[in-house]
């Protein structure tokens, strides 16, 4: 097979995906598939693929990058999304997430025989490390907020009799600015 011909397949196999269109998964998938070293089959791979869009249901491959050399593609896919919950062990609770699969396939007779792949989990700590330090800097204004007596509201992290600088709030102040 042809590099360009591999290419459209994966480029077709990619719109199936982001249509959901399952009816047309075998003709892009193995009966006998093999994921990340385990056997799924067509059935077991189009289980995944629900269970993906089921968890994440704004779900979209990009096609950040491509590479053929037959009977191998490699691709790296970007996403922008919004988990419903827990995304790769994390809360995330439908707030969006940017994030990158590195994934390399093994085609035989124009279908994915083998599959590898590997979510790039540097982007997506990196936004929710952004995320968590603008709460713990939220929680630490309200929490210094609610010991200050209306009258006498300060900009913090300037100290008040009432309300003291604290390491931990000097602390939160310095993250968050440095996150940004």
């Amino acid at each position: 097979m042809i590099k360009t011909d591999l290419s459209d397949v994966y480029r077709h196999y990619i719109a199936c995906l982001n249509k959901q269109d399952w009816p047309k998964l075998g003709q892009f998938v193995h009966d006998e598939v093999i994921h990340n070293g385990r056997r799924l089959g067509l059935s077991g791979y189009l289980e995944m693929l629900e269970g993906d869009f089921a968890e994440i249901p704004d779900l979209h491959f990009n096609v950040q990058m491509l590479i053929s050399d037959p009977p191998y593609i490699a691709s790296r896919l970007a996403f922008d999304c919004t988990p419903k919950e827990m995304f790769l062990g994390l809360p995330v609770n439908g707030r969006r997430v940017s994030f990158a699969e590195n994934i390399i396939y093994e085609f035989s007779d124009k279908k994915i025989v083998q599959a590898w792949s590997v979510i790039d989990r540097r982007l997506s700590k990196l936004s929710f490390r952004a995320i968590d330090c603008r709460v713990s800097c939220l929680k630490a204004v309200f929490t210094m907020l609610d010991n200050v007596p209306e009258p006498k509201l300060a900009l913090w992290p300037t100290a008040t009799p009432e309300v003291p600088a604290t390491i931990e709030t000097r602390q939160a102040v310095a993250t968050c600015a440095s996150a940004e």
